[in-house]
């Protein structure tokens, strides 16, 4: 059991499940959208290597129990709409809980980024899991800096992550 992970969790659309090996090809679509990375640099220039570096690390912090990804499901179609989780980072030399979120393409502003961003937020602070959340997001990505927004953050600071320009939302307990 990783403590971080919202498996068997749910919301009004999608449930949430580990990511297993076998999402790659429901999740590779997002990678050969380059509006799906287009803010983000060092990333490997062929898709299919960035996917796998995606789920090696998500694997990665299964293993480790530094949280992770959770395949977010479509109620009605049990397909893949995305990936959201809460992720242990390291940012400016601080331990950080993080709401990571991507959506598949097809299902880009529908909502569900939102809506699994904000039952990561609601399962962190009911579990005691911290105080306050984060979400490290390039500072050209204005959508991902919407969800932010709704789901009750605030742009905390500016600074550098993994060489990217990046705004730290955060939000605190209520």
């Amino acid at each position: 059991m990783v403590k971080y992970l919202l498996e068997g969790e749910n919301t009004k659309r999608l449930n949430f499940r580990r990511v297993v090996p076998e999402d790659f090809d429901a999740w590779f679509p997002f990678y050969l959208n380059p509006l799906s990375t287009q803010y983000w640099e060092g990333l490997p220039a062929n898709p299919k290597e960035a996917c796998q570096q995606q789920f090696d690390r998500i694997f990665e912090r299964y293993q480790n129990d530094l949280g992770g990804m959770n395949a977010l499901m479509h109620k009605e179609s049990d397909e893949l709409v995305g990936l959201c989780g809460l992720l242990v980072q390291e940012v400016d030399g601080l331990e950080e809980l993080e709401i990571g979120y991507s959506v598949l393409p097809r299902f880009w502003r529908q909502g569900f980024a939102f809506e699994a961003a904000q039952k990561c937020k609601t399962y962190a602070f009911e579990n005691g899991l911290v105080k306050s959340l984060i979400s490290i997001i390039h500072v050209h990505n204005v959508p991902s800096k919407k969800v932010a927004l709704k789901n009750g953050m605030h742009l905390d600071k500016t600074t550098t992550y993994r060489d990217n320009p990046v705004d730290i939302f955060r939000v605190n307990q209520g």
